[in-house]
């Protein structure tokens, strides 16, 4: 997700592309207008364009968006008419392409902007070009020295193929007011990364017979306060985000996050809620469910879920450097976390959770990570067929297994997981038919990490 280099290599790959018309419509105008001002992260231009608009979105968001993306370039207008208009652009800070859509949904004396952003797979005509492996390398690590310049990367990257690391580097500061640098054995904060954990930690449990994925809340958690929610969201549920279990982040969690030291405090504080919708009926992504797992692993199990995944994953994995201790705890080269405030990067000390939890928040190295992968391959941690299991599609939308994002097709579908949090990015991407493995963390917000992983991912040989 890179601005220069990719670019250029649009340009190589179309070197006749004409600069893109917009036509002079209404509509256009519009289009031209929203790019201004959203490009410019201007408060004042941005306020104008909604004032003009009615268009519904926050300043604070825009602005937000606009630090993640680098702003947009237009790439071509696919239709227009006198009340819409649906063009093609890229994120100037990654490879991301997206559909955009305007239509003017209200009147001459009251206009009101009806919008929608799609992320769109590349289409053929702006294919980005495969590059040999060590072109492939060599790109990567200029872009990482690029945007560590820019002070938009801060972390390492891995890559690996059949289990030989072909390139790990580390960029940017583990910690900025000691100026200590970033190094391979820093350990990053990793978000939601840690449910991959939480679901071979649920499956081991199936494997033994212990847990049943159609056994519902209520089976082991026969206290749990919310009755719907007991009797009719299963193991299943939770691990495909299936269940309508919501989400914990939000005011409560806000003014309660330091007290919250356990599994079982969240969900005291938050069991009573009932379903978002009908367990089952569709997909929304769920930590509170994930959270919930780890208050079936500690019942089921007897352990503390800490235990119980440094026991039966970390140690036969041999991830020495995992965890997820308090953070008033001192852990040697855990990495400080840094936000973008103002203009500038600050510490995200005060969005932190007193400890990360099962659906998130521990901490990791991009060796450990790789060990984790290899484990997974070598079935030292879950039988081939429960890995197969955990990485086919089970949800709606056919891209999320048990804990495990399934994208792609062919020799590209790749499994895995990412994370991010204001401070905290980090990417696993696996990649089973061409014996790759694609690690990415950082110490910055999303998507620092993610960006640079898919643009590796982007340019590798397609082949073995």
């Amino acid at each position: 997700m890179r601005k220069v280099l990719v670019l250029a290599l649009m340009l190589l790959a179309a070197p006749a592309a004409a600069q893109p018309v917009i036509p002079d419509t209404a509509m256009g105008k519009t289009l031209s207008e929203y790019l201004a001002a959203f490009n410019s992260g201007d408060a004042a231009q941005i306020n104008a364009f909604k004032a003009a608009h009615h268009f519904g979105d926050s300043v604070e968001d825009l602005q937000r968006f606009r630090r993640q993306t680098g702003g947009f370039s237009l790439i071509k207008v696919e239709s227009s008419d006198a009340a819409s208009i649906v063009a093609l652009v890229q994120e100037k800070d990654s490879d991301t392409m997206a559909r955009f859509t305007f239509k003017e949904a209200g009147t001459a004396e009251a206009p009101k902007l009806a919008f929608t952003g799609r992320a769109i797979p590349h289409p053929d005509e702006y294919a980005i070009p495969r590059l040999s492996q060590a072109d492939a390398l060599k790109a990567v690590e200029d872009r990482a020295r690029e945007e560590e310049k820019n002070d938009k990367f801060s972390g390492v990257y891995l890559i690996a193929r059949d289990g030989k690391v072909l390139a790990a580097k580390a960029f940017g500061w583990e910690d900025r007011d000691a100026k200590r640098k970033a190094a391979l054995d820093t350990k990053f904060r990793i978000g939601s990364m840690n449910k991959m954990f939480t679901a071979v930690a649920t499956l081991q449990l199936v494997a033994a017979k212990k847990l049943s994925l159609d056994g519902t809340v209520g089976t082991y958690l026969p206290d749990y306060p919310n009755k719907e929610v007991a009797e009719k969201v299963t193991i299943r549920h939770l691990l495909t985000h299936t269940g309508g279990t919501g989400d914990f982040f939000g005011p409560e969690y806000e003014a309660n996050r330091l007290a919250l030291k356990t599994h079982a405090d969240y969900m005291a504080l938050f069991g009573a809620r009932p379903p978002r919708f009908a367990p089952g009926s569709r997909d929304a992504y769920s930590n509170y469910g994930f959270l919930l797992l780890g208050n079936i692993i500690e019942r089921v199990s007897g352990q503390s879920y800490y235990d119980y995944v440094a026991r039966n994953i970390f140690t036969p994995a041999g991830m020495t450097n995992t965890g997820s201790l308090p953070e008033d705890v001192t852990v040697s080269n855990r990495s400080n976390g840094y936000m973008m405030k103002d203009d500038k990067w600050g510490p995200n000390t005060d969005t932190l959770p007193y400890r990360g939890m099962s659906a998130g928040g521990g901490y990791s190295t991009a060796g450990d990570l790789l060990k984790f992968a290899q484990a997974l391959k070598t079935e030292k941690l879950l039988p081939g067929r429960l890995v197969a299991d955990a990485t086919t599609p089970h949800n709606h939308g056919s891209n999320y297994g048990y804990g495990f994002s399934i994208i792609g097709k062919g020799l590209l579908q790749h499994i895995g997981h990412n994370g991010g949090a204001p401070g905290q990015n980090g990417d696993l991407q696996i990649y089973p038919a061409l014996g790759i493995v694609v690690i990415a963390l950082s110490n910055l917000d999303p998507p620092a990490a993610t960006n640079l992983s898919d643009f590796y991912a982007n340019r590798m040989p397609a082949a073995r």
